[in-house]
């Protein structure tokens, strides 16, 4: 059977996105839009009460930005009326059954005519409050699959998950299956996604029976996340309830045609719709940017470790083919004959640390390099000048240092601005804010700046070469591609990455 061009699949087809608002949700739809005009439409689900607050929430947090300014200067005055014919907003919750859709009629139309749905909606902050986390990256997952189930002519299922739900792993990480009740721990009891969601509703129930305020709750619910991701082996709340979510799919998942995308650390785009384009501080870009502004000194870090890291437009050139590739295709296993585990055909590691790896050392000096010659301005107007810093590779010495260094000085400095508050007090806020800041990013970064895995990407180099099966011509294989090879981090950092942060995401 001749296999459809990818371009030529996306004509007429009508895609349902979730996290529609977020950095890849919005590339996704800015790309097939622009690519393949006559996609017949999208469902945008979107986090709202209403639809008048869906109709705003798509308007400023979508096609309001910056990314789609080549398609409003493609269709100029009728660019109103394009989008109004291809993007339907959807006032929703992936945590909530039917994905809260209220209107039944809309219900009824959205299961008739959705042909791919690609489910991108995740809370990923490291250190999320444990029933939030798993309301949307765990029963998210299970209310997504369900809604699916209901989708008549269903092609594809496309789960959007990351590649480190395989914990603090180390050697070469396979694409392989997170099996239901799997643990990283062998002396853990067995996980039960159901038990954990029960276990988050029992605690919350606690704490809001002792009468304490709401921000103590958070406070707790974010340290009962962490304690139970680290109790069965992942490192933070994020990357358990993903698992816990990729989990869900292995389970429930029928006959649905599905893909497991999992990227690596994603970084703003390479090319398209034009180089740079970044939303939010991105994995090691906090790191980045407190270097820039001098606030961090020291770090943590193996120079050596491999930051494993993919341009967005390059995952969202995977996240097409894929779903092209595997259109109507049920899950299978193949036999890996390098580690006798069972592989998912339909589990894709997105990144770059098998093909093209960059450590942290190069991306400090990259770092360096930039704000040397492109420095930050103070409040005072002033330029930032900044040192190439420090960086512990082990974490007794880092924190010799840090006590030496910085908390003995801090408490002087503390007593100091209480005896003499005019002349100290600034200068102990100030250091007390770098002091937390270095803390807080080392705590939150120490998995992945010590991380001692490569992610294999077989599967995705099969996919590559499927890509080029499916092209009608060589501008379709450039137009969808993903190949690590091609970066010249040193170029991309220097010229485009950092520059894109600096643009779009640092506020004076």
């Amino acid at each position: 059977m001749e296999m459809e061009s990818i371009q030529h699949f996306l004509e007429s087809k009508t895609i349902l996105v979730t996290g529609s608002t977020g950095f890849l949700g919005k590339l996704l739809v800015e790309k097939i839009l622009r690519i393949q005009p006559n996609v017949k439409k999208f469902y945008l689900l979107l986090r709202a009460p209403d639809d008048d607050s869906a109709i705003q929430r798509m308007q400023s947090e979508v096609i309001g930005k910056e990314l789609f300014k080549e398609i409003r200067g493609k269709w100029g005055k009728e660019f109103e009326s394009f989008i109004s014919e291809k993007l339907i907003p959807v006032a929703g919750d992936v945590s909530m059954q039917n994905l809260g859709v209220k209107d039944a009629n809309l219900s009824e139309e959205m299961w008739k005519d959705i042909d791919v749905i690609v489910n991108s909606a995740a809370t990923t902050d490291f250190y999320e409050r444990y029933d939030t986390a798993l309301n949307i990256n765990s029963m998210g997952v299970m209310n997504v699959l369900k809604f699916a189930m209901k989708c008549v002519k269903l092609k594809m299922l496309l789960h959007v998950s990351t590649a480190y739900v395989c914990g603090e792993g180390e050697g070469v990480i396979m694409e392989k299956e997170v099996y239901q009740g799997e643990t990283l721990k062998s002396t853990s009891s067995k996980l039960d996604f159901e038990i954990e969601m029960k276990l988050a509703a029992q605690k919350l129930d606690a704490l809001r029976s002792q009468g304490i305020s709401e921000q103590l709750i958070a406070s707790d619910m974010r340290d009962f996340g962490l304690q139970r991701a680290k109790k069965f082996g992942w490192p933070n709340t994020y990357v358990f309830t993903k698992a816990l979510g990729e989990m869900c799919i292995g389970q429930y998942k029928d006959s649905l045609p599905t893909v497991i995308i999992r990227p690596t650390m994603i970084t703003s785009t390479y090319k398209e719709p034009f180089p740079g384009w970044i939303e939010g501080l991105r994995t090691v870009d906090s790191v980045v940017v407190g270097h820039g502004k001098g606030k961090i000194t020291c770090f943590l870090a193996d120079p050596g470790c491999i930051m494993d890291m993919i341009p967005g437009d390059m995952l969202i050139n995977a996240m097409i083919v894929a779903m092209v590739a595997h259109a109507n295709q049920c899950p299978s296993r193949t036999s890996n004959n390098n580690n006798n585990n069972n592989n998912y055909n339909n589990i894709y590691h997105v990144g770059s640390s098998l093909r093209n790896p960059v450590n942290f050392s190069s991306l400090r000096q990259f770092s360096y390099s930039y704000f040397t010659k492109n420095p930050l301005i103070n409040m005072d107007g002033k330029p930032i000048i900044i040192s190439k810093g420090i960086v512990f590779s082990n974490m007794a010495i880092f924190r010799i240092y840090m006590l030496l260094c910085y908390l003995i000085p801090l408490q002087i400095l503390q007593l100091l601005s209480k005896a003499f508050p005019s002349y100290f007090r600034d200068l102990y806020v100030t250091n007390m804010r770098k002091f937390n800041l270095v803390t807080r990013l080392v705590q939150l970064y120490k998995p992945y700046v010590l991380f001692k895995g490569i992610f294999d990407d077989t599967n995705s180099e099969r996919l590559r070469g499927k890509a080029r099966e499916m092209s009608s011509s060589n501008d379709e294989v450039d137009l969808f591609n993903f190949d690590p090879k091609c970066i010249d981090w040193k170029d991309y950092l220097i010229n485009i990455h950092i520059p894109g942060v600096k643009k779009f995401v640092i506020k004076k």
